[in-house]
């Protein structure tokens, strides 16, 4: 499920007056004096640990992400490229993966290390890390990511100090992508020894930065890590961390040159900022960048299909066709323009997003409300003739967006009644299977279209399958797929389980979502990713860029 990061302003009869004086106060802003290059962001919603294996949210996996490395990484077009580990092979039978990693990384200076200096990475390294990630002492929430494919006991190995070997249960082709998630991170042993649960405020990683000071509540500094691996790398002297908790006030520092990114724009004032076309208005031209690229992440409604559900079987909603029809009933690209200045891609195909191999060859629904009145009439409900109030569950954030969906639902004969409750209950609600029709989204933790697909496996749980869909057809092809070697093949699996999903409507797909920053003019290489991982190794300021 996805974080809500959005930028507020101030409200009220005041706005206008204070717009006029913020945009006024761009022309004094400057970048601060002096050579060393300081990237400078807020994180609002607070960072709780640096622990990798905690590493549950944005804001924490963006601040770990410049402290640690993975054995693989995705880069900018979301391929698995090496990162720690300098290449690898897989054996014939898919199942035994054997990483060798690079001779020349080495962990942070830190005290858990003999004479202060860090040392060499080895292969144990990664073995001591995955192994505590899975222990259910270490309590950690990614601890589900190797369940039911990785033997902890048996399938860590370090032959010699540069060779890890991965042993899986059986044919898992997403693995990868899963050793590229944060969780994943490799840690020393020695700073687990010295810090036990304070490893939180003392990580110790080989990452592009190290830790300096964090002033929980205030400000965390990152520093550069002089041994880095990668030559040249990173470009930056620090990273600080704010925690303004105020989205408003951090709008004004990003504009008086205080800060250099603002992630994301708060739906309740984005008109100020962009056009209906989701473009900067032309009084922020040269004054702002805005940086906009698709995310993997879908937003949708979710409709429960446990035909052994109570909720379900006294409802219209257990039948496809009408579950069909309120898929047509709505304009997809008309709510993105008028409610979300254009930002987002309809989703009017399946359900996994673009950048996945295979977007856009399986259709989806758009709207076509004619359509939508005949399907009802199949199903017994001629232009909505005893067709029961469907309820529908969202939070504060979306409730404008579900209410539109609902007016043009009332056109075609589906009268949809819009309750707005809190996050926490939304969620507790779904995990329980208590909701009939709710608001979702899922977000991608690896770039592979198993991660959607598997929303909809019916040996998953709540999370992932807040539906309940249960298909055996769909279930075969999912088994079928993380078995598959040949790419090709693999993707035509997914096509037709995404199609599958797509004729049952088990969710109406709403848009496929975009990442917004706004960023300071002179931020150079702030390169953007699917996954909206904040990567500063390349990034510099121009201004005063001049190594």
């Amino acid at each position: 499920m996805r974080n809500d990061k959005r930028l507020c302003f101030p409200g009220g009869r005041y706005f206008h007056l204070w717009w006029i004086c913020v945009v006024g106060w761009l022309g004094c802003a400057r970048q601060p004096s002096g050579e060393r290059q300081v990237f400078r962001y807020n994180q609002s919603e607070g960072i709780a640990t640096l622990d990798p294996a905690f590493a549950r949210n944005e804001a924490i996996q963006w601040a770990t992400h410049q402290l640690f490395n993975t054995l693989v990484e995705t880069d900018t077009a979301l391929h698995l490229v090496p990162s720690l580990a300098a290449r690898w092979e897989v054996s014939a039978d898919q199942k035994r993966y054997t990483f060798f990693l690079r001779r020349s990384v080495f962990f942070q200076d830190d005290p858990c290390f003999p004479g202060g200096r860090g040392r060499l990475l080895k292969a144990s390294d990664v073995v001591f890390s995955l192994r505590r990630l899975m222990d259910p002492a270490t309590a950690s929430p990614g601890a589900w990511i190797f369940q039911g494919h990785v033997d902890p006991d048996t399938g860590f190995r370090a032959p010699d100090d540069s060779t890890f070997v991965l042993t899986l249960t059986q044919p898992f082709r997403p693995i990868l992508g899963i050793l590229s998630m944060e969780y994943c991170s490799v840690i020393p042993p020695e700073a687990i020894q010295r810090y036990g649960a304070d490893f939180r405020r003392h990580p110790v990683g080989t990452g592009p930065f190290r830790i300096d000071s964090w002033d929980e509540g205030q400000a965390l500094i990152l520093v550069r890590n002089a041994h880095y691996f990668e030559k040249g790398l990173p470009h930056l002297d620090a990273v600080k961390i704010t925690f303004l908790d105020s989205k408003a006030t951090e709008f004004l520092e990003f504009l008086q040159g205080q800060l250099d990114m603002v992630n994301d724009i708060d739906p309740a004032y984005k008109d100020e900022v962009l056009t209906r076309q989701g473009t900067l208005r032309p009084e922020w031209n040269g004054k702002i960048v805005l940086s906009r690229h698709a995310q993997l992440d879908m937003e949708y409604l979710g409709i429960l299909v446990d035909t052994a559900s109570p909720l379900v079987k006294a409802s219209p909603l257990r039948l496809e066709a009408v579950r069909q029809a309120i898929n047509m009933a709505f304009d997809r690209r008309k709510m993105l323009l008028y409610l979300r200045n254009s930002i987002g891609i309809p989703a009017e195909h399946g359900f996994v997003p673009p950048a996945l191999p295979g977007f856009g060859a399986v259709p989806g629904y758009t709207y076509a409300p004619d359509k939508a009145s005949a399907l009802l009439t199949a199903a017994g409900f001629s232009g909505g003739a005893g067709l029961p109030v469907i309820h529908l569950l969202t939070i504060p954030t979306y409730a404008d967006l579900a209410s539109f969906i609902a007016r043009q639902e009332q056109e075609v004969g589906i009268r949809i009644q819009v309750e707005v409750v809190q996050k926490s209950l939304l969620l507790e609600e779904t995990a329980k299977s208590q909701a009939l029709f709710f608001r979702g989204s899922w977000v991608a933790d690896y770039p592979d279209a198993e991660n959607f697909l598997s929303v909809f496996y019916s040996k998953n749980p709540a999370p992932p399958n807040y539906t309940r869909f249960h298909d055996t057809y769909f279930d075969r092809l999912y088994e079928q797929a993380l078995a598959e070697r040949d790419s090709s093949s693999r993707s035509l699996l997914y096509n037709r389980m995404d199609s599958l999903v797509m004729t049952r409507a088990p969710v109406v797909p709403l848009w496929y979502d975009e990442a917004l920053r706004l960023v300071r003019p002179g931020v150079q290489g702030l390169y953007p990713n699917g996954l909206n991982l904040l990567e500063l190794r390349y990034c510099y300021k121009a201004a005063h860029f001049n190594k």
